[in-house]
């Protein structure tokens, strides 16, 4: 189904303000709705081409309906993109020609009793873009003096509509916890006194200690700041404001000025109970902070097992020992950058890209060769899944050390040496930069990471299934088994002939119930 937006573009001559004004409109406009105890619906004039009769009538285009909260719908059907000519809504039509309010009855179904119609004119600047119909039952019991308070604030709304001075240009989409009309109503004269408190504003009111009467008096006079009251009767602007009486208590106000002839003659303020909301929001905070405090103590202690592992390193001859132990103290500081960021954001997505700068740097620290090797990063892989940063941040740390310290070999008078835990062959020059790139790729769900060197390469019959390389044993295995990918190693010659170097790709898809996106 078309948004509004596209409807409008599509079928009527609306340009941005109109249009900006419109949409505000179907952003608020829940509370008429419910003041209105109605359906309302949207149309505005479609552009003579888009007219499906082509005549010299106007025809309307349903932009929106709304449907109360607080009573029974009287539209059952969708009736947004539908459109309207003089036969099927003559006073919608008669609305926008006349620019006047219109009253009446409209037969929504064929062989049901018509519903009551009441037609506003709704202007931007003056001029009229659209009518606001709003559909009620026929008349039943005598309402009461809540309902005849709530249908004065709908008149008085419905004025502001036709003098262009409702929706407010500062108005802003309403939110899950912005106040509705079920949630308590409070009008206040030009002078800031309480006219009129519904029953469940009452009882918010309770709740922050005011039992006394309260109509006829100020609510500073009973001990509630009201400066937003103030403010919104002043400006003539909405204002927003949580007020906590006590440590408590938490009472979410939204004052909406009411306006007749541009001056303020009162305001509406809806209030609701959002003291529960709040210790929701306090408790996820302290657990925020402790997740955070968790990881960061984890980061510590990583990074004290890395040190320890160095210190020992450190005080063993040169030998196969000496190495074991810095390639796991490597491992460990690779899986401490993962908490670090961990600490920072707690999150189940963690962005990646700030690991692999990290893991680059830790690459570079551990270049003993003559000959220079430099680094590049092309591409962004974005937020990955908490499970999944862990283990790929390992992959990337053996993969990159791999290439530094295999694929770049020294060489002694042009004799070649072979290297260890992957198997490269020599180089023709120890004085050529080597060059490792990392390519990242994230296609919608799938994951690509490639690290590209152009050393010697891999040699003749090199299997990874076969391999007796430490790193590249825990590479293969966390890739295929913990994070259920693929892995390829290949020298760049095979596809691009003349070219040195080795391919390292891996390729991960979005595990069920994760997301991966930039």
């Amino acid at each position: 189904m078309a948004t509004p937006a596209e409807l409008a573009f599509e079928r009527t001559n609306l340009d941005e303000i109109q249009l900006a004004h419109l949409q505000r409109l179907l952003g608020t406009w829940g509370i008429l709705a419910d003041l209105s105890f109605s359906d309302l619906v949207l149309m505005a004039p479609m552009a003579p081409e888009a007219r499906e009769h082509h005549g010299d009538g106007l025809e309307l285009v349903v932009l929106g309906q709304m449907r109360p909260s607080n009573s029974a719908t009287v539209v059952q059907h969708d009736l947004v993109g539908q459109t309207a000519g003089i036969g099927d809504w003559p006073l919608a039509v008669l609305t926008v020609e006349s620019g006047e309010v219109t009253r009446g009855e409209v037969l929504l179904e064929p062989g049901e009793e018509p519903v009551r119609l009441h037609c506003i004119p709704v202007r931007c600047e003056g001029t009229t873009v659209a009518v606001l119909a709003r559909l009620a039952a026929g008349a039943g019991r005598r309402p009461g003096h809540l309902e005849r308070t709530y249908r004065d604030l709908f008149d008085r709304f419905a004025v502001m509509l036709s003098e262009s001075t409702f929706p407010f240009p500062s108005e802003e989409v309403a939110t899950e916890e912005a106040p509705r009309v079920g949630d308590g109503v409070v009008v206040v004269d030009e002078e800031g006194r309480v006219r009129y408190a519904s029953p469940n504003a009452t009882n918010a009111l309770h709740r922050m200690g005011m039992y006394s009467q309260i109509e006829g008096r100020r609510l500073t006079d009973l001990g509630i700041e009201e400066s937003a009251i103030e403010w919104a009767l002043a400006s003539a602007l909405p204002v927003v404001e949580e007020v906590e009486r006590r440590p408590d208590v938490t009472v979410l106000l939204h004052c909406i000025p009411l306006v007749a002839q541009d001056d303020v003659t009162g305001c509406m303020v809806l209030l609701r109970d959002v003291t529960d909301v709040r210790r929701l929001d306090r408790l996820l905070l302290s657990k925020d902070a402790a997740i955070r405090e968790v990881h960061h103590r984890v980061k510590n202690n990583l990074q004290t097992i890395s040190a320890l592992l160095r210190l020992q390193a450190r005080r063993l001859p040169p030998g196969g020992g000496r190495v074991a132990l810095f390639e796991a103290e490597r491992r460990v500081r690779s899986i401490a950058i993962v908490h670090e960021i961990l600490s920072r954001e707690p999150s189940d997505q963690v962005p990646f890209d700030e690991i692999v700068t990290s893991l680059i740097r830790m690459a570079e620290d551990s270049v003993v060769l003559s000959r220079p090797v430099t680094f590049e990063v092309i591409g962004e892989l974005g937020e990955v899944p908490a499970d999944v940063a862990t283990p790929l941040a390992v992959v990337l740390a053996e993969l990159l050390q791999n290439a530094v310290e295999h694929a770049f070999l020294e060489v002694d008078g042009g004799d070649g040496a072979v290297g260890g835990d992957g198997g490269v062959g020599a180089l023709p020059s120890a004085q050529t930069v080597g060059h490792i790139q990392v390519h990242l790729i994230n296609d919608l769900g799938t994951l690509t990471l490639e690290v590209i060197d152009d050393g010697s390469g891999l040699p003749d019959g090199f299997d990874i299934d076969e391999t007796q390389s430490l790193g590249l044993s825990i590479v293969r295995d966390l890739v295929r088994s913990q994070l259920e990918g693929t892995i390829t190693m290949r020298n760049r010659r095979d596809t691009l002939p003349g070219m040195a170097g080795t391919v390292v790709a891996i390729e991960l898809r979005a595990q069920e119930g994760h997301k991966v996106g930039l």
